[in-house]
């Protein structure tokens, strides 16, 4: 019910909308509003057009009254937001890290950001989403051995910093917190910010204009694709992130596009990761671009998806190069003419952690 609220923006549903979605009976969705109106997590937004009838009282999520935190651990910088039950960001904070230093280190780095970016009125959070570079056991919590930093295999993120917050945590993979704040970019832009502005117009058909990778609205599938200190693709297939039997999925990088090519971290020899990120390091970014597609084609011709979303600094810096880049790739590969948009993802992946956070609140066990 709170899920369909939220994606009903601002203008909300009645009751007998809630009881027709939801296939619950009238009586009990009555019961269930006035708790969640006790709990202050919804509240009245006025009253439908009459039809003849008695106007119907409509009801809304109200997005301030909890919030949830989304840290992003790079290998060299930590960013962290808190945001409100619309995934609006309400606070943030960024600064270098050291993932090399190893776990403790960055275990007293995520408590810090944690408690900087907090609600100084002690408005409740509702857990903390923590996503870092992978391989990673996204149930069991634990980190795998990240490419070039052998020290983190088997460490228990999620519960050592479960302990220290004293709040529910989830750990993820980077990439996949992308492809979460991609599909739920068009939930934000329903709902202005802070200022009242909406953050994205949506379309016509009320949803998000395609450059933004959707259009007619809602989340479809898609793949994001991640470019920073690493190279990685997060999956959202058949309504959310695929994580993989292993939460092995995404692995994107470490794919073999030349054989016998220069070696990887990773121990392997021309992965697209090595290739893409020496072509970045040259400054030659048209050829990165060119890597990423050829990449991102092999990807697409897998999994028949229809939208592939770019993120990442690397990306973010020349923003125009990889969409162009990707996009001409794809083109000249595709096999129907109805290939893929290729689009910015929209959204951050210290958002993408947040929304992850929230998704037991909105019915999505993560």
């Amino acid at each position: 019910m709170l899920d369909l609220l939220r994606s009903a923006g601002p203008a909300g549903l009645g009751r007998a909308e809630l009881a027709a979605r939801t296939g619950l009976t009238p009586q009990a969705v009555s019961k269930i509003t006035a708790r969640l109106g006790a709990d202050g997590l919804i509240a009245e937004a006025g009253r439908a057009a009459s039809t003849g009838g008695k106007p119907r009282t409509l009801l809304r999520l109200v997005p301030q009254a909890r919030h949830a935190v989304g840290v992003h651990v790079d290998r060299d910088e930590l960013r962290a937001v808190r945001v409100d039950l619309a995934g609006r960001v309400v606070g943030e904070c960024r600064g270098p890290l050291d993932f090399g230093a190893g776990p403790e280190a960055v275990v007293e780095a995520v408590v810090r950001a944690v408690a900087r970016v907090a609600d100084p009125v002690g408005l409740p959070l509702l857990g903390v989403g923590v996503v870092a570079p992978g391989p990673l056991d996204h149930r069991a919590g634990t980190m795998g051995r990240v490419t070039g930093f052998p020290s983190w295999k088997g460490f228990p993120l999620r519960g050592v910093l479960q302990g220290r917050l004293g709040l529910p945590v989830l750990l993820d993979k980077d990439t996949n917190a992308g492809a979460a704040a991609a599909a739920g970019a068009w939930l934000r832009a329903t709902w202005p910010d802070a200022e009242g502005d909406a953050g994205l117009v949506a379309d016509a058909a009320g949803g998000l204009p395609d450059a933004y990778g959707y259009a007619g609205g809602g989340p479809r599938t898609c793949v994001y694709l991640h470019v920073g200190t690493g190279l990685g693709a997060g999956l959202w297939l058949g309504g959310g992130v695929y994580r993989g039997a292993r939460s092995a999925a995404g692995e994107f990088g470490h794919q073999v596009l030349l054989m016998d090519g220069p070696p990887c971290r990773c121990g392997a020899r021309g992965c697209v990761e090595v290739l893409c990120l020496g072509a970045v390091a040259r400054g030659d970014l048209p050829e990165a671009a060119r890597i990423l597609g050829e990449a991102a084609a092999n990807l697409v011709a897998l999994l028949d998806v229809d939208r592939v979303l770019l993120g990442g600094r690397v990306v973010e810096a020349a923003p125009d190069v990889f969409v162009a880049g990707v996009g001409a790739i794809l083109a000249a590969r595709a096999l129907d003419p109805a290939r893929p948009v290729v689009a910015l993802a929209g959204a951050g992946v210290a958002e993408g952690a947040a929304e992850l956070a929230l998704g037991p609140v909105f019915g999505r066990a993560e």
